[in-house]
C-alpha cells in the first residue's frame, strides 16, 4: 500500500476504524491501534479488520503507515520505505504496545 486515502469509521465502541484505498482503487478496512509522533512525523499502526473481528486470534500483525499533508490540507497514508525510518517506527510502537496489558483492556470492555 502506497498512496492511501483515509476514511474514518468510528462506531459506538470507540474503534477507529478506517478505509484504505490502495493504487488500484481496492478499498481494505483497518482498525486503529495506535498513533504517535516520531521525528516530527505522525504514523499510525493499524490491524486488517477482519483480523480485528477474530475473537480467537491471540496475537495480531500490524502494518505502519506513514501520514503526509498535501497542498489542500488532505491527509494521505504511505507505506515507509526508508528501512531506517521503519526500523525507528517499529520500536516506537513496540515500545508503545509492550507497555499495555491487552487483557486487563479486554476485561473492562
Amino acid at each position: 500500500m502506497s498512496n492511501n486515502d483515509v476514511k474514518n469509521d468510528r462506531n459506538d465502541e470507540e474503534v477507529s476504524r478506517f478505509t484504505l484505498t490502495d493504487e488500484e482503487g481496492n478499498e481494505l478496512e483497518f482498525e486503529l491501534i495506535g498513533s504517535g509522533e516520531v521525528d516530527g512525523v505522525m504514523y499510525y499502526a493499524m490491524i486488517p479488520a477482519e483480523d480485528a473481528d477474530d475473537e480467537n486470534k491471540d496475537t495480531f500483525e500490524y502494518v505502519i503507515l506513514k501520514s503526509e499533508i498535501d497542498e489542500n490540507g488532505e491527509e494521505s497514508l504511505f507505506t515507509i520505505d526508508d528501512d531506517e525510518e521503519f526500523d525507528r517506527v517499529a520500536d516506537f510502537f513496540d515500545d508503545m504496545f509492550s507497555t499495555v496489558d491487552f487483557d486487563e483492556m479486554e476485561s473492562e470492555g
